[in-house]
């Protein structure tokens, strides 16, 4: 292969993975945002119990996560990755079959376990498709397969949930779309590596890290060196899991807006899109903590601005702002938990990143439905703001340096 090829970041098979990407979060986010409705209206649910419903999904996401880090590191990534994307797929049937509130819950649980797998196996996929020069910047703009998927799934399912009043329509579009991105993984080609041993740029990779012969140990399932950063991003999460799942009915019953929804998703997608075009550049470079602290501050006047200004503006504004936030802070994050890992152990510091964002959905999912029924939505969203800045704190006063102190050491 030539050098031009090698360097080249668009390649066939980094399109393909994009477009997979897309594909399976436009089925997560077409359900996500009126899922809460939907329990609400279809099995009468309470706002707690909307909330351990929900929670269910990320539990065993965020079970599934250590392991499929590990699998992906130890076995072939091609077949990991059809396999975690042919469940992914078939439990969209599961949500037509769910006659009661108790099988729904049963198989929203379990349709967390081949997502969490699958989002860390198809963004190592992506990673080894990269050239090596181009993976910062590469996986800057693999997430915007991710923003794309969030601009326009929810205004989808918004829109035709008012056109039709029809849940079960929804159910099987995310069916359809997520095999279509089962299809296009399917066309991936991903080298043949060594289980034995990793080659790296300077050779094979023996002593570096954990090797593939070793007994299993914690290090195999997440990455301990950069649990700073794995902290950073439970408090991120938790932010994120109140917001996704209780803006509608926050946004219909406190502010009385009942079409916005839509627009705001789309609103957080473009500054998304925004910040991860405008932060190419600094990623190219390098410049990761840069990247990373300018959209941590950023998400907290987000934030700020959604409690404080309880208005058409500061609902709007809000969403602008997260997402250019999250748009700078994400990649940068995932480019300094994978510099901080060994070449052999990409899946597991992938798996460590989603891991911690589970944990802190998890949380918000659940606390926001419990905050809420016994205090207020108001209450629930304080604490969303409350989060993001110790986060922030947390981020500022240890993190950085302890990245500098880990990379030194490398």
């Amino acid at each position: 292969m030539s050098k031009e090829n090698t360097e080249r970041l668009w390649n066939t098979n980094y399109c393909r993975v994009m477009i997979a990407n897309f594909s399976l979060f436009f089925a997560f986010y077409l359900l996500t945002p009126l899922l809460p409705l939907y329990l609400v209206e279809r099995f009468e649910a309470t706002k707690d119990i909307v909330g351990l419903v929900l929670s269910g999904y990320t539990l065993t996401a965020l079970m599934a996560r250590p392991f499929s880090g590990f699998l992906v590191d130890s076995f072939p990534r091609k077949r990991v990755l059809m396999v975690c994307f042919f469940f992914f797929f078939i439990f969209f049937g599961g949500y037509l079959g769910a006659s009661s509130l108790l099988l729904f819950t049963i198989v929203r649980t379990l349709h967390g376990a081949p997502f969490g797998a699958l989002t860390v196996a198809n963004s190592t996929v992506a990673i080894d498709v990269l050239p090596s020069s181009r993976r910062n910047e590469g996986i800057g703009y693999y997430g915007l397969s991710n923003n794309l998927a969030m601009a326009i799934a929810p205004t989808v399912a918004i829109y035709l949930y008012r056109l039709t009043d029809n849940f079960e329509l929804l159910f099987w579009l995310a069916l359809l779309i997520a095999g279509l991105g089962m299809a296009v993984d399917a066309g991936v080609n991903i080298e043949k590596r060594n289980v034995g041993k990793m080659k790296t740029e300077s050779g094979t990779m023996n002593a570096e890290g954990p090797s593939y012969g070793k007994v299993l140990s914690f290090d195999r399932f997440f990455l301990v060196r950069g649990w700073l950063l794995a902290l950073n991003m439970v408090f991120f999460g938790l932010c994120f899991g109140v917001m996704s799942n209780y803006l509608a009915i926050y946004s219909k019953e406190v502010m009385g807006i009942t079409g916005g929804t839509g627009t705001w998703f789309l609103l957080l997608s473009a500054g998304l899109i925004a910040s991860r075009l405008q932060g190419a550049k600094a990623l190219r470079e390098g410049r990761l903590l840069w990247n990373a602290g300018e959209g941590v501050i950023i998400s907290c006047f987000a934030y700020l601005i959604f409690v404080l200004c309880t208005n058409e503006f500061g609902y709007y504004a809000s969403a602008l702002l997260l997402g250019l936030g999250n748009g700078h802070m994400w990649p940068a994050f995932q480019n300094l938990i994978i510099s901080m890992a060994h070449h052999n152990e990409r899946g597991t510091a992938n798996s460590t990143l989603l891991i911690s964002w589970d944990v802190g959905i998890g949380l918000g999912v659940l606390l926001g439905g419990f905050v809420s029924e016994l205090m207020s939505y108001e209450a629930a969203f304080w604490m969303v703001a409350l989060s993001q800045l110790i986060g922030m704190a947390v981020f500022f006063i240890f993190t950085r340096q302890s990245y500098n102190n880990v990379v030194e050491r490398l």
